[in-house]
């Protein structure tokens, strides 16, 4: 790790197998920047059931023949779609203009997130984080009802809040805390400007690996995974490293997710460096 001039910790990540669509584009050969796809993500945490302790994430890796990341350890999450900013979403927590506040995004952005990560934890591991009224969640879902309901939103056959409506039911935005945001560097070919957000395990549910994009899902040791990464593996991005790093260095699942804002979400933009020892992807992390 080294540090800037404005005293913000920097970090340098090897750029793996993709070396080289890194050198052509700093030789100017790369293809222009595409504008990157707001999305967002959940790191789904418990206090772990092991005699060890700490606290475990669920986690999922991505099936080998995805286009972005393919083989990566990702966490639940995706890109946000144009109805997840519906006005009339069932809502319960802080309101979408202080979600604003602290996502450093506009109102209709903050509200399409918040809604895009309870739609992609649901739609990938099957926890909803809503309830019907602002002080509970929904504590069973085998019903195999709630698979048909995944199915058509994951069909697009209807939008979160058609849902939430429909079952009466309210979004819960105080059970997510911001985590971070990060940008996909300027030479990859599908970027995204990724919100991460914080979510405790609610009461009685429990995840589950329904998912055609990965081909392992379940819950798993920060450590562990942190050093099959480091001995090659593991395949983690950047900002997942980052995040698993924190999560290994929490007390407890509860303090993790409701540790005090720092304010506005800073976001993190890699780029590529040309060291002596090669390219690298430098981060300036707040």
């Amino acid at each position: 790790m080294t540090t800037s001039g404005s005293l913000v910790p920097v970090r340098d990540f090897p750029v793996g197998n993709l070396g080289g669509r890194a050198r052509a584009w700093l030789s100017g050969a790369g293809a222009p920047p595409v504008t990157p796809k707001p999305a967002a993500t959940v790191l789904l945490v418990r206090d772990a059931e092991s005699v060890v302790g700490g606290v475990e994430v669920f986690m999922l890796r991505r099936v080998a023949s995805m286009e972005f990341a393919p083989s990566t350890w990702v966490f639940p999450g995706g890109g946000v779609d144009p109805r997840d900013d519906e006005p009339d979403l069932p809502w319960a927590g802080p309101a979408p203009a202080a979600w604003a506040a602290e996502l450093g995004c506009s109102e209709g952005m903050a509200r399409a997130l918040v809604a895009a990560a309870v739609r992609e934890v649901f739609e990938e591991c099957g926890v909803l984080l809503a309830g019907p009224t602002p002080q509970t969640v929904v504590a069973d879902l085998r019903d195999p009802e709630w698979d048909r309901e995944r199915a058509a939103l994951l069909a697009r056959e209807q939008s979160l809040a058609e849902m939430l409506v429909r079952r009466s039911l309210v979004l819960r935005s105080d059970l997510l805390s911001a985590r971070g945001r990060w940008v996909t560097p300027e030479f990859e070919p599908r970027r995204y400007d990724t919100w991460f957000f914080a979510a405790l395990l609610p009461p009685g549910q429990i995840p589950d690996d329904d998912t055609t994009e990965a081909d392992h899902a379940d819950w798993t040791s920060p450590t562990a995974l942190l050093t099959d990464h480091h001995a090659g593996r593991a395949l983690m991005l950047p900002p997942t490293v980052v995040s698993v790093e924190e999560v290994a260095a929490a007390d407890s699942a509860e303090s993790f997710v409701r540790r005090p804002s720092p304010g506005a979400v800073v976001p993190v933009a890699p780029v590529l460096v040309e060291t002596d020892g090669g390219v690298v992807i430098r981060c300036a992390i707040p």
